[in-house]
């Protein structure tokens, strides 16, 4: 059986690792990885793919910058080449970035199947394009992996059959234990990375990422937010790797941060993990930082005036922190009581993967040659009909 793996940003990739690594099992699959190229911004290099254990990407769509639609048209034009050459029996599409839902379009179009992992999920936020990624990825999949239970309630309520929505847990927790084990058990030398000494001489400290266009886009919210940080600043240092969207409109809005507001470049989610993981707190607007603070449990502070991944709030150590001055104060206080007192979500214990694998297994046997029959293929029907 042939399945390909698409993902088009960077934690994307950290979703498909756990299945690929969990594919490899199966040895009458044959995962083929499709790299959309959406986030243009970042350079995957090799060492990228390495610690994820992910091999080369199979295919690059080199899908680049543009508008929604551009960037949409693009990843669909190339997707349905590489879906014509290869005929693959099964789409795994990721998240509810714009390769999700494109390339989830141009599979059912050609009548292959399609699998969301991460199906469910609703902020009810039209404003959001993700929101809309993960409507329509929903609409016309075939298999829904679901983190948790609000997106088997959602599902169920728009319709979708029961024996089709799977409870399976969340392949970026997968990823995030098989990370943080490498760094605790020592294979991964600490030492070397480039925020060591940073963190070293720290003393207590907070993470911060920030990228939403709704956040960083609009000067007045951006003002709002900062004057909330450097607040926070007054107390403790503040590490914020800085995404290339926001260092330019820092640049051209004039945000000034506190000197305890440590600017750094982007990491790469080894560094980024080995900062934020024993942070006092970590401040975002990022949707897969709430749940990883979630299952680490340290306190989150979600710099949004909503979440699609309510289970955050309601059993971990996330707080909605909006975007004003007072709320995301408010937040903050509010994230450093949960500490200690958060639980894990269900099914959020790293074999999320295993789950998926095993809900796909009666479509993997369906393509395991038996003794003295040979596979049906619409080529072998259409002898058998001569």
């Amino acid at each position: 059986m042939k399945v390909f793996l698409v993902a088009g940003a960077r934690p994307n990739f950290m979703k498909v690792a756990p299945i690929y690594r969990e594919s490899r099992k199966h040895s009458h699959v044959v995962c083929k990885l499709v790299h959309t190229g959406q986030h243009y911004d970042y350079e995957m290099s090799e060492a990228f793919f390495k610690d994820l254990d992910l091999p080369k990407p199979d295919f690059f769509l080199d899908a680049g910058s543009g508008s929604h639609a551009v960037q949409t048209a693009k990843i669909m034009t190339a997707f349905e080449e590489v879906c014509l050459a290869e005929r693959p029996d099964l789409v795994l599409v990721v998240g509810d970035v714009n390769s999700t839902m494109a390339c989830s379009i141009v599979a059912k179009k050609l009548l292959v199947e399609v699998g969301h992992v991460e199906a469910g999920l609703r902020s009810f936020d039209w404003a959001m394009p993700e929101e809309i990624n993960r409507m329509v990825t929903d609409a016309i999949s075939d298999y829904f992996f679901v983190t948790e239970e609000s997106g088997v309630q959602n599902l169920l309520k728009e319709g979708k059959p029961t024996e089709t929505i799977h409870l399976v847990g969340h392949v970026m927790i997968d990823n995030l234990l098989y990370q943080a084990g490498k760094l605790e058990n020592g294979k991964i030398d600490v030492r070397k990375l480039s925020v060591y000494p940073l963190k070293q001489s720290a003393g207590p400290y907070l993470f911060l990422t920030l990228h939403r266009p709704s956040n960083v886009d609009n000067r007045d919210v951006f003002e709002r937010i900062a004057d909330a940080l450097n607040e926070i600043a007054r107390t403790r240092r503040i590490f914020f790797p800085v995404h290339p969207r926001t260092r330019q409109k820092i640049k051209e809005f004039s945000i000034t941060f506190s000197g305890n507001v440590v600017l750094l470049s982007p990491l790469n989610f080894k560094e980024s993990l080995f900062l934020w993981k024993d942070a006092e707190a970590v401040l975002t607007d990022s949707g897969g930082l709430q749940e990883e603070t979630t299952a680490l449990g340290v306190p989150c502070v979600t710099i949004r005036e909503n979440t699609e991944r309510p289970v955050t709030i309601e059993m971990g150590t996330n707080a909605l922190g909006g975007t004003t001055r007072g709320s995301i104060l408010h937040a903050y206080r509010e994230s450093l009581e949960k500490a200690g007192k958060a639980r894990v979500p269900p099914l959020w214990d790293g074999k999320a993967s295993e789950r998926i694998w095993d809900v796909l297994k009666s479509k993997i046997d369906s393509h395991i040659p038996r003794m003295g029959s040979k596979r049906k293929t619409p080529a072998n029907q259409a002898k058998r009909q001569q």
